[in-house]
């Protein structure tokens, strides 16, 4: 058991990001963190970095960016309930995380996806471009 808990003191980044469940699987992790999706002290970071505890991640998935404090170490997958012991998300980070929701959920990104263009605004569309509607 002892060694156990030296293996969760040196713990790959891609393992404790699979582990805390925020990638499907470590491969995930591993190219999310290449592409530059995590980052730390607001630097990229690599696969291998040690989290330590106390450590802040700022971590893209999607529409969302987390911004999360390392808690604890694990290299296990379990249960969500025990994943979110791992890591503490700030108050900034969740009220940041709803707004953002709340406007995509209201449609303020400016895009009306209220089905196919009518004929004044392909119109405008054509204007626009510069094109012609003669095609």
């Amino acid at each position: 058991m002892a060694q156990k808990s030296e293996e969760d003191d040196k713990v790959r980044l891609d393992k404790w990001l699979w582990a805390a469940r925020f990638y499907k699987t470590r491969a995930l992790a591993k190219a999310a963190i290449e592409g530059g999706k995590v980052h730390c002290r607001g630097e990229r970071c690599k696969p291998g970095k040690e989290p330590r505890i106390g450590d802040e991640f700022v971590i893209r998935s999607g529409f969302e960016e987390r911004t999360v404090v390392v808690q604890a170490l694990s290299i296990v997958r379990r249960g969500a309930p025990q994943a979110q012991t791992l890591y503490a998300e700030t108050l900034a980070s969740i009220a940041k995380r709803e707004e953002a929701a709340a406007q995509r959920k209201a449609g303020a990104l400016g895009v009306s996806t209220d089905g196919k263009p009518s004929k004044k605004q392909r119109r405008d569309l054509f204007k626009f471009r510069g094109s012609s509607n003669d095609d």
